[in-house]
Order: C-alpha cells, then structure tokens, then sequence
C-alpha cells in the first residue's frame, strides 16, 4: 500500500509542468508554440536563455529526485524505482497537461536515479556533460548518456530492480528522441548554443 501511495505521488509529482508554467508565468506565452514545442528545459533554453531554461532543468529533475529517494528510504529500491518511474511517465504524458504530450523525461530520469542510485545516476551525468560538451548534441548526450544507465547500475552492482529500471529509462528515451535521431541522420539536428540567439526555432532534446 506505501508503495504505491509513493507511485501515485511520483506521478504527480512528474505532472508538473515546469517548462509551461515558468515561461507561461514569466513571459505570458506556452512554451509549446514556440521553438521545438518541448515542454524540457533544452526548449525553454534555446528560446528564452539559461536564466529560464535552468530553472526548468533543476524542477524537472528535482521532480524525479524527490519522490524516488523519498521512497527508497522508507520502502527501499524496488518502490524508488516505481516511484521514478512513476514521474518519468508523469513528464511525458503530464496530469496538469490533461495528458497531452509533455517532455522527454531526460532531466526527470536523472534525478529519479540520483535519488534511487545516487552513484548511477551520477555516472550517467558524467557521461552526459562529456558528451554535450564535446559534440554540442543534447539529443546525443541524453540517448547515450540513458543508455549507460543499466551498465552503471549493473558494474556497481545494485540490485536488479536498479538494473531493469536503467533498461526502461533508455528504451524510453530512445523512443523519444526517434524524431532527433531522424534528423541525425540527414545531418539536421542543430547543436546547442549556451548562449541563447535571438528567438532559435530549432528542434530541442528536452
């Protein structure tokens, strides 16, 4: 029954919609008319600059991180990662949203497993962070840096609820970015500029 009160809370939880609220809030307009239509963080960054888009970044990923770690604590690892789980499904398919198409659940899914396997989900960051420093592709970094979820959560020998959910996390993310990794391929994906020029519509990993 606790687990999944923590389930229906994770959900809730990942519901929120931070990239709509935060732009809608601050500058009167649904961040999903304008540049990729994402609700992430990398949407609200491109159109509007760090000082918005990070913001957006540390909520959807806080989203994730509070109801997995709360739930690991008083269950343990099988119930934070249903929980996790819970709002990564919560971001892409938000409640507020009434269900309508949310994000791609990189951010959530980082803070789900830095709150379920803290060092897991911080080996992927790493990895991610190279990756997006190096070749400036968020959508790149976000696919490869989930599908080393399962790996890390397998070397550093978590228990197998830990590794199953590293494996759900990177086919959901995959499936998501399918429209960026298109665009790869025809050599049209744009890579991310830190600092933000003048109104970019391009297509956003968020």
């Amino acid at each position: 029954m606790l687990t999944a009160v923590f389930v229906v809370i994770g959900y809730v939880c990942g519901s929120v919609p931070s990239g709509v609220w935060v732009v809608r809030g601050f500058k009167g307009v649904d961040i999903r008319s304008v540049g990729s239509g994402n609700i992430g963080g990398t949407n609200v960054w491109r159109v509007y600059g760090r000082w918005y888009g990070l913001p957006v970044v540390l909520l959807d990923t806080l989203k994730g991180f509070a109801p997995a770690l709360a739930a690991t604590l008083v269950v343990g690892h099988g119930a934070g990662v249903l929980a996790g789980a819970a709002a990564m499904l919560g971001h892409w398919r938000p409640l507020f949203l009434r269900w309508q198409r949310g994000g791609k659940m990189v951010a959530t899914a980082g803070g789900a497993f830095l709150g379920v396997a803290p060092l897991v989900g911080g080996c992927s960051a790493a990895v991610w962070i190279a990756l997006f420093l190096l070749l400036r592709y968020a959508s790149v970094a976000s696919i490869v840096g989930a599908a080393t979820l399962p790996l890390w959560a397998w070397l550093l020998d978590y228990p197998w609820p830990v590794v199953a959910f590293g494996g759900f996390a990177a086919v959901g993310v995959l499936v998501l970015h399918r429209g960026n990794l298109r665009r790869l391929v025809r050599g049209e994906e744009n890579r991310f500029a830190l600092r933000r020029r003048g109104g970019s519509s391009a297509a956003a990993s968020g």
